[in-house]
């Protein structure tokens, strides 16, 4: 059995910076044909300059792959309209991270003071550039997307032309607020249609699913499960594959992230398949984004058949889920 895929998006991606960079940039290159560039390098991509070298760096590292990076600024409440209408071209989204909440994010929002935004998110408004968020706030683990719930209600209220990205969202209270309102959209993990917390720490820690947001409930994945299997058309794939070497991940002190993107398409299909719901993929992994974003990336075409794989243990120090486990679909 062979499966074509054609122009697969990752809307949520972390590639890093340096050697890290040039490590791991071809493992999405490959299967992917663009992705959402995550901006939370130290220091974070916060300027035209910033952006542009960025991208430059990671057209090298890809070389020859098809792959568009799709370039976001880090969010400051500084930026004012004729700031980001000079960036406009060369973006498509800003980030927006709760300060101190995830990976470099230090730099992040602090409070959420809708008249303290109000200047940026308007301009952003008027310009047409959508706003990706990572929601949690810094209360108990397991709640914090769900306490966040109420300020995507705020910025969705008070900013209705605002296209807002809730970025891999885990809760059964996230995929509910998409029918709540009509700018509200959502990018949904690979590892988070397939773990529990049960997974990560319900026996031996296993560092290699630590992840932030955290893995939630088995009620939680199902909510998760239901709207990506059918394709719901506000949301779409989003890795959040976060590449860390293998001694920050096998740690104390172990760093948050799960390294999905050179097997995400074939688990994925996999996942689809199980579920019998092979003929929503595509739109899944492509048209949605196409849609929501009005991206159109360059043309590619990837082929999966049915033979099974072996996931090597690393890619370049970094650990891959289903490390050293064989997955059901290889890449032609």
């Amino acid at each position: 059995m062979s499966l074509t895929l054609n122009t697969p998006l990752d809307m949520h991606l972390h590639l890093r910076d340096g050697e890290m960079l040039t490590h791991i940039a071809k493992s999405s290159g490959k299967t992917f044909s663009g992705a959402i560039i995550m901006p939370n390098l130290v220091p974070p991509v916060c300027t035209k300059e910033d952006v542009l070298a960025y991208q430059e760096r990671i057209n090298t590292a890809m070389g020859e792959e098809v792959f568009t990076p799709y370039m976001t600024l880090f969010f400051k409440p500084s930026y004012d309209k004729a700031f980001l209408s000079s960036v406009r071209d060369t973006i498509t989204a800003v980030k927006l991270y709760p300060a101190g909440i995830t990976t470099n994010s230090e730099g992040g929002v602090s409070g959420f003071d809708v008249e303290e935004l109000r200047p940026t998110l308007e301009a952003m408004s008027e310009l047409n550039i959508p706003l990706c968020v990572h929601g949690e706030t810094n209360g108990f683990v397991m709640d914090r997307e769900t306490e966040f719930a109420s300020i995507y209600e705020r910025l969705a209220t008070a900013f209705p032309k605002l296209k807002i990205i809730m970025e891999h969202i885990t809760t059964r209270s996230s995929v509910d607020l998409l029918g709540k309102f009509d700018n509200l959209y959502a990018t949904i993990t690979l590892h988070h249609l397939l773990i529990t917390l049960d997974d990560v720490a319900g026996g031996m820690l296993q560092p290699h699913l630590f992840c932030k947001p955290i893995a939630k409930r088995p009620e939680d994945r199902d909510a998760l499960l239901e709207v990506a299997l059918n394709a719901h058309p506000k949301v779409m794939f989003g890795s959040d594959s976060a590449p860390h070497p293998k001694e920050a991940k096998e740690a104390c002190g172990c760093a948050a992230g799960v390294f999905t993107a050179p097997i995400a398409l074939q688990v994925l299909a996999e996942l689809f398949e199980k579920h019998d719901a092979l003929e929503n993929l595509q739109d899944f992994i492509c048209t949605n984004a196409q849609n929501i974003y009005g991206v159109r990336p360059p043309s590619k075409t990837i082929t999966l058949e049915k033979i099974p794989f072996q996931v090597p243990s690393d890619y370049n120090g970094v650990v891959p889920i289903y490390a050293n486990q064989e997955i059901a679909y290889s890449i032609v």
